[in-house]
């Protein structure tokens, strides 16, 4: 169905160079005619605290896998409700707002904004389109700042800005085939992560037995005293983190833009660039040219990276090795960089750093004082026992963990491309509705409980391991 949908019968020039041609039915105002500013502030803290993504909108923070530092009391947050629009001002430029279904609490900072009563705009149309990438250029274009990682967009700003409105009822077709495509994709999503959690905890299973009891099951074995650990080979050792290195070096918090480093420019690394085994160099942020580079804090080929801090603690602690560069980049704040002795394989070191029983000492250290559950002390990572075999034979199980896990790594890499996948092609789907580029009214009034996507195979089934998208036609 989506792919028989057609532009409109006739557009005009909206005469905005950023947004184009319209529908010629089409209307324009501005956000001041369909929104106003409310400063309501809550004097006990009770209710829900809401947390605002560029991702997932306006949700409760409760449903968020993130424990940031706490307030020790919610008296004065702002309070919003169902169908205000919420707007984080510092992250604006990347579309950190949402129209809220709940009732709640969000930071004296953000902004809050009620639809006028007659102002003609349904809130979940709203939500859509000033969500897109064009309207995130636009807050960016329209915020002030030194750069973009302190660009704040205004409750002035905003409320001048162009709004793009439909009639009602385009406005209700779009929403109601919006939310029935949303669904279908999200339960294929659903359905591709349960694969990856259940390979990943394979290949798990596969690292834990390697690097705990070596590659001979016929080995004698020994307790270590430890039962997060249990036994291990007779010649193995249980050794402390700081007595496995040469030295731990940490990296800086310098002022950053919200780009990639292009060209001879550098970067500096984002808390997401180590994430369960993976390196990520294209999470990082670009760093001002002139930027004094200190050599000793360099990323380099071979480097073994683990996560200091994180906003999701399941990432905290998560370690990787830097296989390839194309960029130039810098170690952050949150960032550990662990040199390890010669008589140390780092590779098995960072097998050993991604199994259970590393993460058991992770979560015991990232849960002792409060405000620091997103913070591994590097006092705490130095104290970690491991079960260090001789390097010979450690390098063995590295090469060997290698190649058992090579087709679990393509076969997670391919699920998750084609996540990646199915996001962009909803991100320009909303984009085409929601801007008036495709005309969904007849596809709308044909809706039925069957509604057939052309990216998702309709015997759908979420227990399925097959494959759901044709990546290319998403493409």
């Amino acid at each position: 169905m989506i792919g028989e949908l057609k532009p409109y019968s006739a557009y005009e020039d909206s005469g905005l160079d950023w947004m184009g041609a319209i529908p010629a039915h089409w209307g324009l105002l501005r956000a001041k005619r369909l929104f106003r500013e409310v400063d309501e502030r809550s004097k006990t803290g009770k209710e829900e605290l809401l947390s605002v993504s560029h991702l997932t909108g306006v949700t409760p923070r409760r449903l968020k896998n993130v424990t940031m530092f706490m307030a020790e009391s919610n008296v004065g947050h702002k309070v919003c409700r169902p169908g205000d629009l919420v707007i984080n001002t510092l992250w604006a430029w990347m579309a950190a707002l949402g129209v809220t279904r709940h009732l709640g609490l969000v930071s004296p900072a953000y902004g809050v904004y009620r639809p006028v009563e007659g102002g003609g705009i349904l809130p979940a149309y709203a939500d859509y389109l000033l969500r897109t990438p064009l309207y995130a250029a636009e807050y960016q274009r329209r915020s002030t700042g030194v750069n973009s990682s302190r660009l704040r967009l205004y409750p002035e700003q905003f409320l001048r800005m162009p709004v793009l409105l439909p009639p009602l009822e385009d406005q209700t077709a779009i929403v109601r085939f919006l939310d029935k495509v949303n669904g279908r994709i999200e339960r294929v999503i659903r359905a591709k992560r349960k694969v990856i959690a259940l390979l990943t905890e394979r290949k798990q299973a596969i690292i834990y037995r390697a690097v705990t009891g070596g590659l001979d099951v016929s080995v004698q074995l020994k307790p270590t005293g430890l039962p997060w650990l249990g036994p291990i080979p007779l010649h193995w050792e249980v050794r402390r983190l700081r007595t496995l290195v040469r030295s731990i070096d940490q990296g800086i918090s310098p002022l950053a833009e919200g780009f990639l480093a292009e060209g001879d420019s550098w970067g500096v690394l984002k808390s997401g660039c180590v994430n369960r085994g993976v390196f990520r160099e294209t999470e990082h942020k670009r760093l001002a040219r002139g930027f004094d580079i200190d050599p000793a804090i360099a990323v380099k080929v071979g480097d073994v990276l683990i996560s200091r801090a994180c906003g999701s603690p399941s990432l905290v602690g998560s370690v990787a090795r830097v296989r390839s560069l194309r960029y130039r980049l810098i170690l952050s704040d949150k960032t550990f960089r662990a040199t390890f002795r010669d008589s140390v394989d780092p590779d098995f070191m960072v097998y050993a750093m991604n199994c259970r029983y590393y993460r058991h000492q992770v979560e015991q250290a990232i849960s002792g004082a409060e405000g620091m559950a997103n913070n591994l002390p590097l006092s705490s990572l130095k104290d970690f026992r491991f079960a260090i075999p001789p390097k010979a034979e450690a390098r063995r199980i590295a090469e060997k963990l290698s190649n058992d896990t090579v087709a679990i790594n393509k076969r997670v890499a391919h699920l998750e491309g084609e996540i990646d996948l199915l996001r962009e092609y909803r991100t320009r789907l909303i984009a085409d509705l929601v801007t008036g580029r495709l005309d969904v009214r007849q596809a709308a009034d044909k809706l039925t409980a069957d509604i057939a996507v052309n990216t998702v195979d309709e015997s759908f089934d979420d227990t399925d391991d097959v494959e759901l998208v044709d990546t290319e036609g998403a493409a």
